[in-house]
């Protein structure tokens, strides 16, 4: 079964949340409220996140001063983070939130269905992310498993050919993505793609390194 992505809503308004859990509840994928930076920071401590909704106006630490927080700590600071306003002051109050780290800005009120549209990206990506890690960890596993034994075996034959149709599935997703990311998107979206592209790129080098034959010298 495949798990379900994260995204991380932080809002001080229930009202906020509530409307936004309708909006994005049609992705299927697990919504995590935060009614404060402080919430949402303790929330990042624990769990894995696929994007994050950020309202900018919240008392105490606001979005800026959150999404500081977040950029700051390795474990958290590539979570892209949409910023939510209700406010607009102008290019300068725009240009303060990609300072931040934030992948979009947008004004409140918003089209629900735009917003829908970009979280789903980055929840693809992010479930190409993992699915891109789950290969790597069977890569390493073969690889430690071909140090112990130098003589090729059936078994090791055949885990490679399920790696090398499991990676070819991940490429084969990742490169549909890049195509619809080609055609409107983010650049931060774009960028995050290409760098998941360049992942898949050394992984696929390293598998077949492992094959038999590889790297022999030819007679």
């Amino acid at each position: 079964m495949v798990q379900k992505a994260k995204i991380l809503l932080v809002d001080d308004r229930p009202e906020n949340l509530l409307a936004l859990e309708a909006i994005l509840s049609a992705l299927d994928q697990t919504l995590v409220r935060a009614s404060s930076g402080e919430e949402a920071l303790k929330a990042l401590l624990t769990d894995d996140f696929a994007v994050i909704l950020l309202d900018v106006q919240m008392p105490g630490m606001d979005g800026f001063e959150t999404a500081a927080h977040i950029k700051r700590r390795e474990r958290t600071r590539d979570i892209p983070i949409i910023f939510l306003t209700a406010i607009n002051h102008g290019p300068h109050h725009t240009f303060r939130g990609y300072a931040a780290g934030a992948v979009d800005y947008i004004s409140k009120p918003f089209d629900p269905w735009v917003l829908r549209a970009k979280v789903s990206v980055f929840v693809d990506l992010y479930m190409k992310n993992c699915q891109l890690r789950e290969q790597a960890a069977l890569l390493r596993l073969q690889l430690d498993g071909g140090r112990q034994n130098v003589g090729e075996t059936k078994e090791s034959v055949g885990l490679l050919a399920e790696l090398s149709a499991r990676l070819a599935a991940v490429e084969e997703q990742a490169e549909a993505l890049s195509k619809q990311l080609d055609e409107s998107a983010d650049a931060a979206a774009v960028a995050t793609a290409a760098h998941l592209e360049r992942k898949l790129t050394g992984l696929r080098r390293a598998l077949d390194a492992l094959e038999p034959g590889a790297g022999t010298p030819a007679s």
